[in-house]
């Protein structure tokens, strides 16, 4: 038995227009049904079921955006996207806040055009293969699941993400986490590192050249562009590409097209763009020393993968999985004292720098049991919590001890204001709550 015939919306207020449109989705095999504005649009997707709506911005009674959000308002399972005019930028970034799948400018291109439907009939097949969670992030910090709910949320379109962080916090991880709840998980990733790539090779390593085109072009090359079509281009560390390349970057990505060094003719691309950067891009555009206008089209959606450190409360049970990770053996464990002062530690190079910790005390331990010792934190950390602190208390209570004065400091700082103690101490507001109950911390305990 074949399978149903998917069913495009296709809405404009202009005849021509969708009878063109129609007749594109007809010769690849679709069924089409027409909407001749926005309120009828409305009443269609509460009627039937669509693999696609595909509707121009502007309308005389209503504009694309009012459908955008009449599909994600109501959580129907249908991806849109919008047709802007040429080189508005503002309305094809508007769309993708909004929710869209994607965008084409005007005049479309029957070639951007399939590639786009192609897309969006992935959909399906891609969310049956995801896991219903996001995995590969550990923790359950009220941060870490804010990363886990928006990826499955930006996973659905194909709108440019811009992931921040501190190194080593899982930038690229989520970028791939992404990828993979989206339709394109089964085609190309392709990560670059930015920084990496000698300045007067950047044009040739993203958009490839022509042979002859310089000397040592002995050939016809592919660059990344290439790579990563019908894909996603992750572009790690991009606030190290120097203006000119940003220049070049924000054309290929508006247009949808590069230009090979050496070559007359630009050609499609069809790649999701996925961007990275530790640094605060928002302030290298202050400084001048990134473009704005390519800051607002890569950062269309914002994704900050949280630091180690606001998600302590998490650390053993990471430092857990990332241990059985390691050793498979399932022999080595941790002592209490270890987690400890695992707990304590600030972590500047986030989980990267935990699996590195775990890795060389899992080599150094000796009985099976690592101690805090063999994990040769920081002097300071490795004295304040596994040094020698007399013997009026055990371990434990020492530490809860210090972690109750500073908590109490905090408090008395802020009048007792949690969210502003949360913010002293660089903590989640949760991971503060869950201390101040596990060490019996009320309000009465503040001096009148």
């Amino acid at each position: 038995m074949s399978a149903p015939m998917q069913r495009v919306l296709i809405v404009d207020d202009e005849p021509d227009i969708l009878e063109l449109l129609e007749l594109a989705l007809l010769r690849m095999g679709l069924e089409v049904m027409r909407a001749a504005g926005v309120a009828a649009a409305m009443q269609q997707l509460e009627q039937e079921k669509f693999s696609l709506c595909l509707t121009d911005m502007r309308m005389q009674d209503g504009s694309g955006l009012d459908i955008v959000y009449h599909i994600t308002e109501r959580n129907l399972d249908v991806p849109v996207a919008v047709i802007t005019a040429h080189g508005n930028l503002e309305n094809a970034v508007a769309a993708l806040k909004a929710g869209a799948f994607d965008y084409l400018s005007k005049p479309v291109s029957l070639e951007q055009l399939r590639a786009l439907v192609n897309s969006a009939l992935r959909l399906p097949t891609c969310r049956s293969r995801a896991d219903d969670a996001v995995s590969g992030l550990l923790g359950e910090a009220a941060a870490m699941l804010q990363v886990r709910e928006l990826i499955a949320r930006v996973a659905r379109s194909q709108a440019p993400v811009h992931i921040s962080g501190e190194s080593g916090s899982g930038k690229e991880l989520a970028a791939r986490l992404i990828v993979r709840h989206s339709a394109r998980c089964g085609q190309p990733f392709v990560p670059v590192n930015c920084g990496a790539i000698p300045e007067h090779l950047m044009e040739s390593e993203f958009f490839g050249y022509r042979k002859g085109a310089f000397t040592g072009a002995d050939k016809d090359r592919d660059g990344l562009f290439q790579a990563a079509h019908q894909g996603t281009l992750f572009l790690d560390e991009v606030a190290e590409l120097p203006l000119a390349m940003q220049v070049k970057l924000l054309r290929a990505i508006q247009e949808k097209k590069v230009r090979r060094v050496g070559a007359a003719e630009e050609e499609a691309v069809d790649v999701r763009i996925l961007s990275a950067t530790h640094r605060d891009l928002a302030q290298c555009v202050q400084e001048r020393k990134f473009r704005q206008d390519l800051y607002y089209r890569l950062n269309v959606i914002a994704l900050r993968m949280p630091a180690l450190r606001e998600m302590r409360e998490d650390v053993p049970s990471i430092a857990h999985v990332l241990l059985a990770r390691i050793d498979t053996s399932s022999k080595i464990a941790f002592s209490n004292t270890a987690l400890q002062a695992l707990a304590a530690y600030d972590f500047p190079g986030n989980v990267r720098e935990l699996e590195n910790i775990i890795e060389r005390a899992v080599a150094l331990c000796t009985d099976a049991v690592i101690q805090p010792a063999d994990l040769q934190l920081t002097p300071a950390v490795t004295e304040e919590v596994a040094g020698s602190v007399g013997d009026k208390y055990p371990l434990t209570d020492y530490l809860d001890q210090i972690e109750r004065e500073a908590i109490l400091d905090a408090l008395r700082q802020t009048h007792f204001n949690r969210t502003a103690a949360a913010r002293i101490l660089g903590v989640t507001f949760r991971a503060l709550r869950y201390r101040m109950e596990r060490l019996a911390i009320t309000e009465q305990d503040m001096p009148q």
